[in-house]
């Protein structure tokens, strides 16, 4: 028995430095906000754009290693400086280490401040100056927008990116952290989800050498296996925090579909926990607004249920994703807890 209490101590004590690391990286972000076009993401811009240069040539096998080297070389370096300031200055490094990953990797203040403008420029009731703002965050027209399809895209685009700058990271990070690898998760996550966004983007603008179908392909391929779990984890606590029934009924309606999107599970438990019609409709919207993909497949998951978007809803989104936070940071407060206790 003796010699399994220092792997229950150590198990015990990822647990407990996970949640200590999570808490301060979020109070830490919301006191002084990642800037946009940061060295960390100026370097892992210029990272993944080195890896696509040199390895893409147009086929899946090297499509594969471009994509290896892209997300999981900064991944292991990353646990390699995790390892060694454990071995050779002690848990604390470790944990300041874990702590400077998700600051540049976890918060919202990455993407709030889009949510913000629009929101006060729809309260102001300038659907002018909303118009330009949500076409400067999507990088696209927006000119002609009703209003309600305004806020159906503030609310779509404000949930997935929450998703993927928050609950996302914490399941990576929670998971791979309690099996001793620290704040590794964390860059997992979201270099699988900056890999394929900047790819396409890069194709899109028509500079610098085209990025293959084929590594485009692996890049969404990976991302939708790494984003599978914590896209359903995140619905299911929105249902939790939210009206857990209609939730789930949207969501099981929506998985019955031939063809379902991590972000569409998120968009259906949403419209579900929050009584909302979510899924622009197609007639309203520009071609290029229609950038999640998940148009006809989430308001068939909601079909005519729940109610048309108006600026009241923007506020209460807020409410149910910060309820969902509590939620997990308390879940992860209460297992941390059992773990010291037990």
């Amino acid at each position: 028995m003796a010699a399994t209490l220092p792997g229950v101590r150590s198990s015990t004590y990822h647990a407990a430095m996970s949640f200590v690391a999570i808490l301060i990286a979020l109070l830490l972000e919301q006191a002084r906000p990642v800037t946009y076009g940061n060295a960390i993401h100026m370097g892992a811009q210029a990272w993944v754009d080195w890896c696509g240069r040199n390895f893409d040539v147009g086929k899946p096998q090297h499509a594969w290693l471009a994509w290896c080297f892209a997300v999981l070389v900064p991944a292991l370096l990353c646990l390699l400086v995790y390892w060694l300031l454990v071995s050779l200055a002690g848990w604390p490094f470790g944990v300041l280490w874990s702590i400077v990953v998700l600051y540049f990797t976890l918060g919202f203040r990455q993407f709030s401040h889009h949510f913000t403008e629009i929101r006060d420029a729809l309260e102001a009731g300038d659907e002018v100056r909303a118009r330009q703002l949500l076409a400067q965050w999507r990088r696209v027209d927006a000119n002609g927008l009703p209003g309600s399809e305004i806020v159906r895209q503030v609310v779509e685009h404000s949930v997935i990116s929450a998703h993927r700058h928050v609950f996302g990271v914490l399941a990576w990070f929670s998971v791979l952290a309690a099996l001793g690898m620290g704040p590794v998760g964390a860059v997992v996550y979201r270099m699988s989800e900056f890999v394929p966004r900047y790819w396409k983007h890069r194709n899109a603008a028509a500079h610098g050498q085209p990025v293959s179908a084929a590594l485009q392909d692996v890049a969404r391929q990976v991302w939708h296996v790494v984003d599978w779990l914590p896209a359903r984890i995140t619905a299911i606590g929105f249902a939790v925090v939210g009206s857990f029934e209609d939730a789930i009924d949207n969501w099981r309606s929506y998985e019955r579909r031939e063809v379902v999107d991590n972000d569409g599970v998120i968009l259906a438990s949403t419209a579900g926990a929050i009584d909302l019609q979510l899924g622009p409709l197609q007639d309203a919207m520009p071609a290029g607004m229609r950038t999640v993909g998940l148009a006809e497949a989430v308001q068939a998951g909601s079909g005519s249920h729940g109610q048309q978007p108006v600026v009241g809803h923007l506020r209460i989104v807020v409410g149910l994703v910060w309820r969902s936070v509590v939620m997990w940071m308390i879940l992860l407060a209460l297992l941390s807890l059992a773990r010291l206790i037990g």
